[in-house]
């Protein structure tokens, strides 16, 4: 066999001889090597290891093959249909949508899952139908389709984990199989995939010479008579039907459907039709050398390590990787950024208005609310009674907002971005995986070492992002999706975290959804003076913030030095995004959303910005926070959620209107 015509087969032997030693390893713990093939022809009824054998493993390695078979080839469809190497079920939105309705289905209407994979189809659809509504407008520009499936699969994931936080015991079965463990105890689950992998399989060979001209540019294949639209409805259709198929027996995998097809390309494979082999076949080998090498390692360690949670973990670097390699036609935020912006004719009122109403909300949101009457006012001695623990969390949301705010116009005025959030930068993620890695791993540790830990988090992704973005001049949207890519991270991790249900990490579940639960007061108050602190040190910076929107050629001929500026400025907003996170934990979209309002009421200069949207951050987190207590009363929304929840779907507005 020509190693030139087979680009891809060395890595998939490789493969193939790492899975079949980590398979003997981990039979070699479970029985002797002589009872093996009575084990799996028929096993002996009074034989516990023949049957564990016979109605575990090897289901689950059947299972293994035909998931990461799917999953490439799902994810090969849709890189092909979309132009897009990025594309993949889980980086669009589909593993999550399916997960959601699966959820939905079993809180509010148990009988649908009888028919579980049609409820996973219709909510991977319908999240693929939001990307693809979302980016039609563009042409399905590679760098759009991307934010919008990792923001709508961030947005779904927020649902998910507020159905989680209401639901725990109802939905604790689930925690494991979301993880996508791949246990099995019968031939169910094989026999299920296999019977829709067979049709879908079908359809994918009947399209077969039609998608391969898609690798010719549109105007070609419009030419030749390709109908182009039914024909990327019809593979996303598939793709679509193939990840529910999976999600649906097996969990949410992440990972192998973006590495899988990825991986064939950058080998070299050009055909469509080998790509569509290859990828089938790495697929099926990732997914199943990843979960022998865990099933290994759970026999080393009492910790559970759900197979799908750690290969998503695996695709976040996988991303980054391919992030530097992608070639972008045009970047998404031109059209917006060019429109012309009303000013205000007094904004000095306008900022002292918006000062007001925080003042008036603050009381407003600590007297007014829900009780065991209904809605009231607090009695003054009651009012007096709940101050000492209802106002350090209106002080910390409202901290936590400015702080936000002030970041996400940074963030915006230097990437000349309006779509630009600090959270998306990935820096309020590394502080998560930081302080949940050492939660898991040293408990112990005193509370200084452990908010240490967050700040290193911080830290690293700050490099990260500089080191994968400095080839290309910190291009604004490239540092952005590599912040998406690493925030991505942090929904595999949290997965291990609740699959193995650890009580030392219980209460930063509720930290992970951006909860002022557990501020104090002297937390509060020192947050809000730092928050005050970075303002005097954003408006000391207003010249450079003036500047850099005239674009780098401009901003370079009156004096900026460009690379200082943006290192200095990224630096100020990991600084403010990490202390945010570290008090109440991440929270999304409010440094995206508070800018936006600023510019909307005509505050255009950046010091009138910069004050403008921090109050108007700060006067959402209160919001927020007094939503979060009240809405849903006696339970709580974590303000972070509600948060999320508003400025996700404004976010997703922005993105149509591109």
């Amino acid at each position: 066999m020509s190693v030139h015509r087979y680009p891809a087969a060395p890595l998939c032997a490789g493969l193939f001889g790492l899975t079949l030693l980590l398979a003997l390893c981990t039979l070699g713990q479970q029985l002797p090597m002589n009872l093996w093939w009575q084990g799996m022809l028929a096993p002996a009824p009074d034989q516990p290891g023949q049957l564990v054998l016979h109605f575990s493993w090897l289901p689950r390695l059947a299972l293994c093959l035909l998931a990461g078979a799917a999953l490439g080839l799902a994810g090969l469809l849709l890189q092909q249909v979309l132009r897009n190497p990025l594309a993949s079920p889980t980086t669009l939105g589909v593993s999550a949508g399916a997960q959601l309705a699966l959820l939905l289905a079993t809180l509010y209407a148990p009988a649908l899952l009888v028919v579980r994979e049609g409820v996973a189809l219709a909510g991977g659809g319908a999240a693929m139908g939001l990307v693809y509504l979302l980016t039609w407008r563009r042409t399905l520009t590679p760098l759009v389709i991307v934010f919008a499936g990792l923001v709508v699969s961030l947005y779904v994931g927020a649902i998910s984990s507020a159905l989680m936080l209401f639901h725990q015991e109802e939905l604790k079965g689930l925690l494991v199989w979301g993880s996508g463990t791949l246990t099995q105890d019968g031939w169910g689950g094989v026999t299920r995939l296999l019977c829709y992998l067979l049709p879908a399989l079908g359809m994918v060979l009947l399209l077969l010479r039609p998608l391969a001209l898609l690798d010719l540019d549109e105007a070609s294949a419009r030419s030749l008579g390709l109908p182009l639209r039914p024909l990327r409805l019809a593979a996303i259709a598939l793709g679509v039907f193939l990840t529910a198929s999976v999600v649906s027996v097996a969990g949410v995998i992440g990972f192998i459907g973006l590495a899988a097809p990825a991986l064939v390309r950058l080998l070299g494979v050009r055909s469509f039709t080998q790509r569509l082999l290859w990828s089938g076949l790495l697929g099926s080998l990732l997914l199943s050398a990843t979960d022998q090498l865990l099933q290994l390692l759970a026999g080393l360690t009492s910790m559970l390590l759900p197979t799908g949670a750690m290969t998503g973990l695996l695709g976040a670097p996988m991303l980054l990787w391919l992030i530097p390699r992608l070639v972008l036609r045009k970047p998404p935020s031109s059209k917006v950024a060019s429109a012309p912006a009303r000013r205000h004719p007094m904004p000095a009122r306008l900022l002292w208005q918006l000062l007001l109403a925080l003042l008036l909300v603050v009381p407003l949101a600590l007297a007014w609310g829900q009780g065991a009457m209904g809605w009231r006012w607090l009695p003054g001695e009651l009012w007096f009674s709940q101050l000492e623990w209802r106002l350090p969390r209106l002080l910390a949301a409202a901290a936590v907002g400015l702080l936000l705010a002030l970041c996400g116009t940074l963030l915006q005025r230097i990437s000349r971005n309006p779509m630009a959030s600090p959270e998306l930068l990935g820096v309020s993620g590394g502080t998560v995986m930081g302080l949940l890695l050492a939660a898991l791993l040293l408990p112990m540790l005193p509370l200084p070492l452990w908010l240490l830990c967050g700040v290193v988090g911080a830290l690293l992704t700050l490099l990260l992002l500089v080191g994968i973005n400095r080839r290309s001049g910190f291009q604004p949207e490239r540092v952005l999706l590599s912040g998406l890519a690493i925030t991505a991270m942090l929904e595999p991790l949290q997965s291990v975290v609740m699959a193995n249900g650890d009580p030392r990490v219980q209460q930063l579940l509720n930290w992970i959804a951006g909860s002022t639960y557990y501020v104090t007061a002297p937390v509060a108050a020192g947050l809000a003076l730092v928050a005050l602190l970075l303002l005097a040190l954003a408006l000391l910076l207003v010249r450079w913030l003036d500047l850099l929107p005239l674009g780098q050629a401009a901003a370079a001929a009156l004096g900026v030095n460009l690379r200082r500026a943006q290192l200095c400025l990224l630096l100020l907003v990991a600084v403010g995004t990490a202390l945010a996170t570290l008090v109440i934990g991440p929270v999304s979209f409010v440094g995206l959303l508070a800018p936006h309002l600023a510019r909307m009421l005509g505050l255009v200069r950046a010091r009138d910005q910069l004050l403008g949207a921090g109050l108007g951050g700060a006067l959402l987190m209160v919001l927020a926070d007094w939503a979060g207590q009240q809405w849903l009363f006696p339970m709580e929304l974590p303000a972070g959620l509600v948060a999320t929840l508003i400025g996700g779907a404004y976010f997703m507005g922005c993105l149509r209107r591109i």
